[in-house]
């Protein structure tokens, strides 16, 4: 049934292929955030690794304003990813169905808030600077932390530079030449599901990417709104089970 098929994303019960449907989605969620964001803010806010970066540059060269805005985006994806971390076992101490669902549903209303009243934030531009860049860090802290909880640290959505150094990892593996295997030692082989899931998990986030930039350009702020409605979508079975106390 198709309300069962839903329920199986952010259910509490997980298997490998509901973790993969779930990554894959929220790979294209991240990336559409995260170069719409960019057009936006002209930031990236998934991107940890330049943002502090960009702290160590900014401190050396004595630009402060630079150095702070930075340590808020980065104070933000840490917020945000240790929201995730309180809801998640707030909900598992309590056995609610919606334990996953809840960090997606507040990332959804975030993302609606701001496709919602991103046009008219536009014109106090120093105000919607620093609060755009917080809540984009701040939902892709709590989304990352989410689908990392859930999957057993298996699945990242937003580490882009992760995914690629794995991808790397087995692609050496599978073109390793196993001539003369070593006594005692298997030969060495790629594993070929792990390298499936995260091509795939890649190639969502360049979809994801693609549709955000393609969005932002012609629709404009509005067009987080369907970003919103796709994790609303997969959050909202879970918590309908929690608030009716009965599955639908």
């Amino acid at each position: 049934m198709p309300i069962n098929y839903l329920r199986s994303f952010t259910a509490p019960e997980r298997t490998d292929a509901t973790n993969r449907r779930l990554g894959r989605s929220l790979a294209f969620v991240a990336g559409a955030a995260n170069a719409g964001g960019f057009l936006a803010v002209g930031q990236y806010t998934s991107h940890m690794s330049g943002i502090v970066s960009s702290l160590a540059d900014n401190a050396v060269l004595g630009e402060a304003g630079l150095f702070v805005s930075g340590l808020g985006s980065l104070l933000a994806f840490l917020v945000g990813a240790a929201a995730s971390a309180i809801l998640i076992n707030w909900g598992r101490r309590r056995r609610l169905r919606s334990i996953y669902a809840t960090p997606l549903a507040i990332e959804a209303v975030l993302l609606l808030c701001f496709g919602l009243l991103g046009a008219n934030l536009e014109h106090h531009r120093l105000l919607f600077l620093h609060l755009t860049v917080g809540v984009l860090c701040f939902v892709m802290g709590l989304q990352n932390a989410m689908i990392t909880k859930i999957s057993r640290a298996e699945i990242r959505t937003t580490h882009v530079t992760g995914l690629v150094t794995d991808v790397g990892i087995e692609l050496g593996k599978m073109f390793y030449w196993n001539r003369r295997p070593m006594a005692g030692e298997g030969s060495v082989q790629a594993d070929r599901q792990k390298l499936a899931l995260l091509g795939s998990l890649l190639l969502a986030f360049v979809a994801g990417g693609v549709a955000g930039a393609l969005g932002f350009k012609h629709l404009g702020f509005i067009s987080t709104v369907p970003l919103a409605i796709v994790l609303l979508t997969l959050a909202a079975v879970p918590l309908l089970d929690d608030l009716w106390g009965e599955r639908c």
